[in-house]
């Protein structure tokens, strides 16, 4: 799984944020997305690999201004991990 943080300039709200997210979800299949205006950006989790230029071409249209971007890989925390042995 990789984990993807974008800079995203110009969110000023919760709509701007739900705008954010929901032009992610559209044009990208992901497991989750949260666009937070008070960090600038936003942070999906996905399993198919996005490049910097996909999510560029997608953000660019909507009137915000893409400023970053870093992917890592990304393990889930399972619920009862520490249950598990070791």
């Amino acid at each position: 799984m990789k984990k993807i943080t974008v800079g995203v300039d110009g969110m000023m709200c919760s709509m701007c944020e739900s705008h954010i997210s929901e032009t992610i979800r559209r044009n990208f299949n992901v497991d989750s997305v949260k666009a937070d205006r008070h960090k600038k950006q936003a942070v999906i989790l996905t399993e198919q690999d996005i490049s910097e230029q996909q999510l560029h071409d997608a953000i660019d249209p909507t009137g915000y201004i893409m400023t970053s971007y870093a992917s890592e890989e990304y393990a889930r925390k399972k619920l009862f991990g520490f249950l598990e042995a070791k």
